[in-house]
């Protein structure tokens, strides 16, 4: 059984057999997984034993060869629509947060409790079994007002900041896009093991080193100065982040093929999400660390 928590486990299609993605996905317009290259279907097994979707196709009336195109099924317009959804509430808060806040200690306490919400709805999220829009598109919004905060604050120190972390977050995207679909990064059980082994301990010693930061025992922000370490810091986060990208992409990938309901659109739209919020972040800290003082 998956974790349907998408922070540490990225969120696979498959309901029943690990990740979805690290099972043979089937072709696009080919039969359906459980069917041709499943000895189980084969000698009279399981049918169903690849594809986690092919009983919910029994339910949905279609015998287990329907094609992925069946009435009810995720498509990539509704991936990409939901995306859209998603992002335009987070870029709406982040405008309007930036438009009507003041740079102020009080904005700042703003920001800082609109990200806490934005969490406790993404949490909330996480551990449902179905995809929540509200919940989504809440944390979206909140999200966004702490973005646009903290934009607003780097560009009064940092002029142009947020707009060239915009360029690096879509520079990284695109770059992982065209790798994952040229083949050369290969989305398997091993590569997400590992990555999700390296990205688990980045989140704790990055909690550690905050707790160490407030207590006052490092200085300047310990490993996330902003100097040579911060910098060599935030590329390791922003590798991690073109890593969880490549996850969302053989979900997607995975979810249109094996047939995953329409409202499974949403999940990978908060994949997508926060994998990009999470560059974004990072990127902003990175341009404000190379253009120094000034």
């Amino acid at each position: 059984m998956r974790s349907s928590n998408p922070v540490f486990s990225r969120r696979g299609f498959s309901r029943d057999n690990g990740y979805a993605g690290f099972n043979a996905a089937p072709q696009a317009g080919g039969p359906a997984v459980g069917t041709q290259g499943n000895p189980h279907a084969q000698q009279g097994g399981n049918p169903y034993a690849q594809n986690p979707y092919a009983q919910q196709d029994l339910q949905y009336g279609a015998p287990p060869q329907a094609p992925v195109t069946t009435t009810g099924r995720m498509t990539m317009d509704d991936v990409v629509m939901r995306s859209a959804m998603t992002l335009g509430t987070v870029t709406v808060g982040a405008i309007l947060a930036w438009a009507l806040l003041p740079v102020s200690s009080s904005s700042y306490g703003l920001a800082i409790g609109a990200a806490l919400v934005a969490f406790v709805l993404a949490m909330v999220q996480s551990f449902k079994r179905k995809a929540s829009p509200a919940l989504i598109l809440g944390y979206a919004a909140f999200e966004g007002v702490f973005l646009g905060v903290i934009s607003e604050m780097f560009n009064a120190r940092w002029s142009g900041a947020p707009f060239q972390a915009v360029l690096g977050t879509m520079a990284v995207a695109g770059a992982t896009l065209l790798v994952y679909k040229a083949g050369w990064i290969r989305v398997t059980a091993r590569y997400a093991r590992i990555g999700m082994a390296i990205a688990i301990a980045f989140i704790l010693v990055t909690a550690v080193n905050l707790l160490l930061v407030v207590f006052g025992v490092a200085e300047d922000g310990g490993l996330r100065s902003m100097g040579p370490l911060g910098a060599i810091v935030g590329i390791i986060a922003i590798l991690l982040g073109a890593f969880f990208l490549t996850l969302d992409f053989k979900q997607i990938e995975d979810g249109i093929a094996y047939g995953a309901p329409r409202e499974e659109a949403w999940l990978a739209a908060f994949a997508l999400t926060m994998s990009l919020v999470w560059i974004y972040i990072e990127m902003l800290r990175l341009v404000a660390i190379f253009s120094g003082d000034d």
